[in-house]
């Protein structure tokens, strides 16, 4: 599982995070496009599967560690590091 801001799909660039999942938690992504928001349910759970078609740039970074964050965008724009 990924969370992925479902609002803000068709937007560039895409920004993605890997945080440690909370205690008993299986989301450890958590993608975006364009602007982010505080709102509480501004991500919302989606199955990885399904990244193929709604955020196809990032489904070859779901293997990166924990700390990695991303910028990427579909005019080749790549940014990737380990937060620290």
């Amino acid at each position: 599982m990924v969370a992925v801001a479902l609002s803000t799909l068709g937007r560039m660039p895409i920004y993605g995070t890997r945080v440690v999942p909370p205690d008993g938690g299986n989301i450890s992504w958590f993608f975006h496009c364009g602007e982010s928001s505080d709102a509480e349910d501004f991500y919302q759970p989606v199955h990885a599967q399904h990244l193929n078609e709604m955020l196809p740039l990032v489904v070859k970074y779901l293997h990166l560690p924990v700390g990695t964050k991303l910028i990427v965008d579909d005019r080749g724009y790549e940014d990737v590091w380990q937060a620290e």
